[in-house]
């Protein structure tokens, strides 16, 4: 790698809209989230599961055709 043309790479505070914080490493000091792995959907089992059905399945049930 050449030298003098790459950004510094430091410790970097990430602070999520829900208020976690923790510490990483980033070309940034300090960065603002507005969703973490600790109050997303997917990773705290909230995550809803809609059965829409296809076309076919819903074509069915309109005419009664089981």
């Amino acid at each position: 790698m050449k030298e003098g043309i790459h950004p510094k790479y430091v410790e970097c505070k990430v602070t999520c809209a829900c208020g976690n914080t923790f510490m990483t490493r980033s070309t940034k000091n300090e960065m603002r989230l507005d969703v973490c792995s600790a109050c997303h959907p997917f990773f705290t089992g909230q995550q809803k599961f809609i059965n829409r059905g296809g076309r076919v399945e819903k074509f069915k049930k309109k005419y009664n055709l089981d």
